[in-house]
C-alpha cells in the first residue's frame, strides 16, 4: 500500500475541492495518458489496484508511471463510540484529485490492449477519467 514514509503532521484536515490543474496536464514519459475529468480523492489501495490491473492486461510488457502519491491521512472513530475525546486515529491514506490531473502514463502498449486496460481502471478509481495520447 501507498503511504509516505514521514509526514509534517500526523493528520489532516479536510479542505476544500476546487480549481483546474494546469500545470500538470503534459505528458512528461509515456505515450498514453489517465486523466482525471472530476475532483474526487482516490485512496493508496485504489492506486495499486488500478497498477496492478494494468500491468496484468498488459501481460507485463508496458510500463507504467504513476503521477500521484497519497500524502494526506483520513481519520476514524471506532463506531459505537461517544462524542469527544479527539479526532481519531490514522485510517488510510488519500490524495486529492483535481480535473486535467493525469494520473497515470503508460508506453510501449497497442491501442487496443490500452482500451481495455483503461475500461477496468475506470471502475476501480471511482472518479471519471478520460485516456489521452501524446499523438
Amino acid at each position: 500500500m501507498l503511504q509516505p514514509k514521514r509526514t509534517q503532521y500526523r493528520k489532516h484536515q479536510k479542505g476544500k475541492r476546487r480549481g483546474i490543474r494546469s500545470n500538470q496536464n503534459n505528458f512528461d514519459f509515456g505515450r498514453f495518458g489517465i486523466k482525471a475529468l472530476q475532483h474526487g480523492i482516490i485512496e493508496g489501495k485504489r492506486i495499486e489496484a488500478v497498477r496492478r490491473v494494468m500491468t496484468r492486461r498488459f501481460k507485463r510488457s508496458g510500463q507504467i508511471w504513476i503521477r500521484v502519491f497519497p500524502d494526506i491521512v483520513r481519520t476514524t472513530k471506532p463506531s459505537q463510540s461517544r462524542m469527544g475525546k479527539g479526532k481519531g486515529g490514522a485510517a488510510y491514506w488519500i490524495c486529492r484529485v483535481q480535473p486535467g490531473q493525469i494520473l497515470y502514463e503508460i508506453a510501449g502498449v497497442s491501442t487496443t490492449v490500452m482500451e481495455g486496460a483503461f475500461k477496468i481502471a475506470s471502475h476501480k478509481l471511482g472518479i471519471k477519467i478520460g485516456v489521452f495520447s501524446r499523438d
